[in-house]
């Protein structure tokens, strides 16, 4: 093929970033374009495996695996940075290495932690947000358990999760596997032990139908979990969570406090490009920003909208869209390159799995509800379907869940 070579950056390696460059590199020769992906860890990280990570059901390390062993060396250059700024009118990005020109963009930042700005939860609270802020919640409630045997206090032993969505249900399905095994190495009994999830929202998980919510919820209260939903949470303290209960405030009290109910688009989005809310900027049917031909935002950092005018709402920021949305944006690439026109996105939804632990789950495949072992088999297949996407097959062998 005959292109005229262009400067391709593409800015982060989660799920949307890295697929990009995965498609990228196979669809175009080293002589076609410049290709540099820029990231601030050597590592990508599963970040649908995290919850895994924080309750200590898995190893931080069987979650991530060296960007090095997708970029082919040959036609992507790979820089270990931190992006500081766009200059979009310029056309340049910086670094805390360096300032790198481009003549396309891929803006694929990630996501934050967010606490819409509850008093006390960033200072009070653990996030599940990267390896990182998940070993921290590992290691607090692994600390507090073996303080138990000297101080034995409830606190010690009481574990508040806050939020009852989709990462937080998950993390208490790890929770309820791991926290025994815990019990056991510090002569605790399970019994005494407190996990307490709180939701603001008056219902929960609201992707999946009532009954498999039932199911879900049922399987972690006769696991130990208790559920406060349709209770805001005010603040979080040294202490725990206050909660407001008709109308009065209370106290819940623990030495493990980790808050699971809320992320959003990198903050660098707000710095760079106007119309953006919670780090997340509206996408054009081809995924390139108004305005900006040659910026693509995918991932956490984009709002893809479902629908048209005033009733579209934007698809939930999963690694599912960020996966198909960076392979997408691989093609209108190449697309642009040979000059020809660029396709709209299409997502297709395959459906959703929600682990309770490792051997139970809910889910809808395929238009069809799964619960059980089953949902638990379809996890996994998930989470090495999408290794195997970024990787090809030799990753997934060795990082899949099927060993």
């Amino acid at each position: 093929m005959s292109f005229e070579r262009k400067k391709i950056l593409v800015l982060g390696a989660g799920y949307a970033g890295l697929q990009a460059v995965s498609k990228l590199q196979k669809s175009l020769g080293h002589q076609d374009a410049d290709i540099t992906l820029i990231n601030k860890n050597e590592y990508h990280y599963e970040a649908t495996w995290l919850h895994e990570t924080a309750a200590g059901t898995i190893d931080w390390e069987d979650g991530v695996y060296p960007i090095s062993k997708v970029v082919d060396a040959s036609k992507v250059k790979f820089i270990p940075a931190e992006v500081t700024a766009i200059h979009k009118d310029e056309k340049r990005v910086e670094t805390n290495q360096g300032d790198f020109d481009y003549d396309i963009l891929v803006t694929a930042l990630g996501f934050e932690s967010e606490t819409f700005g509850i008093d006390g939860m960033a200072e009070h609270a653990h996030s599940i947000v990267s390896p990182q802020t998940a070993l921290a919640a590992r290691h607090e409630i692994e600390k507090n358990f073996a303080n138990y045997r000297n101080s034995g206090a409830d606190k010690d032993i009481s574990i508040l999760v806050g939020g009852a969505g989709f990462t937080g249900v998950e993390f208490l399905g790890e929770l309820v596997e791991s926290v025994p095994v815990l019990c056991e190495k510090y002569g605790i009994d399970y019994s005494k032990v407190k996990i307490t999830c709180v939701e603001a929202a008056p219902s929960m998980l609201p992707m999946f139908p009532e009954d498999l919510t039932d199911y879900a919820v049922k399987y972690l209260e006769d696991r130990g979990a208790k559920f406060m939903i349709g209770t805001p949470i005010v603040a979080a303290n040294e202490d725990g969570f206050v909660v407001k209960i008709d109308d009065k405030e209370q106290q819940l009290e623990a030495s493990s406090v980790i808050w699971t109910a809320g992320v959003r688009g990198s903050s660098l989005m707000e710095e760079s490009f106007d119309g953006v809310k919670r780090g997340r900027i509206i996408v054009k049917p081809d995924l390139t920003i108004e305005g900006h031909e040659d910026i693509y935002a995918i991932g956490d950092v984009s709002a893809v909208m479902n629908g048209e005018g005033d009733d579209a709402r934007p698809y939930p920021t999963t690694a599912q869209i960020a996966m198909q949305a960076g392979e997408h944006v691989a093609k209108n690439i190449e697309l642009t390159l040979k000059g020809d026109k660029k396709e709209p996105f299409k997502y297709d939804d395959k459906g959703t799995v929600c682990s309770l632990g490792s051997k139970d789950g809910i889910g809808i495949v395929m238009g069809r509800e799964i619960k059980g072992k089953k949902a638990a088999f379809m996890k996994r297949v998930i989470d090495t379907r999408a290794v195997f996407k970024i990787g090809g097959p030799m990753l997934a062998y060795s990082k899949g869940k099927f060993l």
